[in-house]
């Protein structure tokens, strides 16, 4: 089974300004084969027949040059091939419907280089450490230095990268796990529809993500620590601090690049503690106990979305609270309710265990005891009362309890169907986010156009 891993390299000067020289060859290379497509596809619409198509490979020796672009010629020629069969790769993916149309990449101090083996290999030492040459024989950059935080294979590709300044190295290998002994949701949910209802209670746990508290799982509650938190709450002041130097500082000058370079620095540090978290809070729930594990099907996309304008009747704008709006967007995003979930998703596959979505309609509503659903049953973000029966509990442990129990309601039902994202649905259930294909309406008059061309074809 394949296993990604990523690792820090620390190149030297001297190799930092080669590393950077080869990631801009490639950008040139991918953006001369936007262009190319651009322009080929332009020309055949305007001047082909119907139905004739561009020419796409993945050739790219035509872009080389002694006159035009002589910086490609000390670049190994294996780099500028595999940033063109990149580009090619990624167009096949945009015709098959997995991608969008490949876009210019613009010029930022992020950048990568896609190397084969022609153009790196691992040599053991004598003290038994791995070393990473990079390059060919007439034109590499020598070792490349690297922390190995764990152990790892020998890859058949790897990609080099360049974030704010520092390079890592990734790329992925075979661990040895035979994955045809692994099972699918799909193989999952037919073996947990034939077992019981007392199996599922006891197997089951269900994951309700906030913002007060970013994740509650029955009796486990996930949060950042003190120390995270005060470490986020520093990033946030020192970003706003800088975002106002840099506001009077001059475009182009070194001193902004400085300054834009601190603030990514802070906002990494930030996306670094979201991302710790989200990996333990995910291997806690997956050396729990519980089998399955279920997720509410949030867009989150959606609910971060900001707020449409207002206007009266005079045309006037009226307040759409986009400032609530906007602090209410940036704390969910800070929590990372996404990352949560897919580490959750692949980790639980390696270990042979179920990750499912429900709905995710009223669960902070209902009543994990009697199934009543009101408003009124949350009137605050910390308690739970219902208005029925009296229950009274933690609302974000009832809201996991009720996706608990919805989520075995929907395993013990035998019309119940897992979607595409992984979704527990009926198979009756065509509403609102269900899996019925709504398809465009014909007109009668295309119909009746259609008929008399037939007619006029058969007479």
């Amino acid at each position: 089974m394949l296993t990604g891993i990523k690792l820090r390299a620390n190149p030297t000067p001297d190799q930092k300004l080669v590393l950077s020289q080869w990631m801009g060859c490639a950008r040139s290379i991918w953006n001369a084969k936007v262009d190319e497509e651009r322009y080929y596809r332009t020309f055949a619409r305007k001047y082909y027949p119907i139905g004739t198509y561009a020419p796409i490979d993945q050739k790219a020796s035509q872009f080389k040059s002694k006159e035009l672009t002589p910086w490609l010629s000390k670049c190994p020629s294996q780099i500028i091939r595999n940033s063109a069969v990149n580009w090619y790769q990624t167009y096949q993916k945009f015709i098959k419907g997995a991608c969008g149309r490949p876009k210019r990449k613009p010029k930022t101090d992020r950048g990568s280089i896609y190397l084969t083996r022609e153009v790196f290999r691992f040599d053991r030492c004598e003290d038994g450490n791995l070393r990473l040459f990079i390059g060919t024989k007439t034109n590499n950059i020598g070792y490349l230095s690297f922390k190995a935080h764990s152990k790892f294979e020998i890859p058949n590709s790897l990609y080099v990268r360049k974030e704010r300044g520092q390079y890592y190295v990734s790329f992925c290998y075979e661990n040895g796990k035979n994955e045809s002994q692994l099972s699918s949701n799909d193989e999952h949910l037919a073996f947990l529809q034939g077992s019981s209802k007392e199996y599922l209670e006891e197997h089951t746990i269900g994951v309700d993500r906030g913002v007060a508290v970013p994740a509650h799982a029955g009796s486990m509650t996930f949060d950042f620590c003190d120390n995270q938190k005060k470490n986020v709450t520093k990033a946030d002041r020192y970003i706003k601090r800088l975002q106002r130097k840099l506001a009077r500082q001059q475009k182009g000058s070194n001193r902004r690049s400085k300054t834009k370079h601190r603030i990514a620095t802070n906002h990494a540090k930030k996306a670094n503690i979201r991302n710790d978290f989200a990996h333990k809070t995910s291997r806690s729930l997956v050396d729990s106990k519980a089998k399955v594990i279920v997720f509410e099907a949030l867009k989150t996309s959606r609910m971060t979305r900001k707020p449409k304008a207002k206007q009266d009747e005079q045309g006037r704008y009226l307040s759409n609270k986009a400032k609530q709006k906007a602090g209410l967007n940036k704390s969910i995003l800070n929590v990372g309710w996404h990352m949560i979930e897919t580490y959750s998703k692949y980790k639980a596959y390696q270990a042979g265990k179920a990750v499912f979505k429900i709905p995710a309609p009223y669960t902070s509503q209902e009543c994990a005891t009697c199934g009543h659903t009101h408003p009124d049953n949350r009137k605050n973000q910390a308690v739970f009362k219902c208005v029925n029966c009296g229950h009274a509990d933690n609302a974000d442990r009832n809201a996991s309890l009720v996706i608990k129990k919805r989520a075995i309601n929907l395993i013990l039902d035998t019309g119940t169907v897992l979607s595409d994202d992984g979704v527990l649905r009926t198979k009756s259930d065509s509403g609102r986010g269900g899996n019925r294909k709504t398809g465009r309406a014909k007109s009668s008059t295309s119909s009746v156009q259609r008929s008399v061309k037939k007619e006029k074809l058969a007479a």
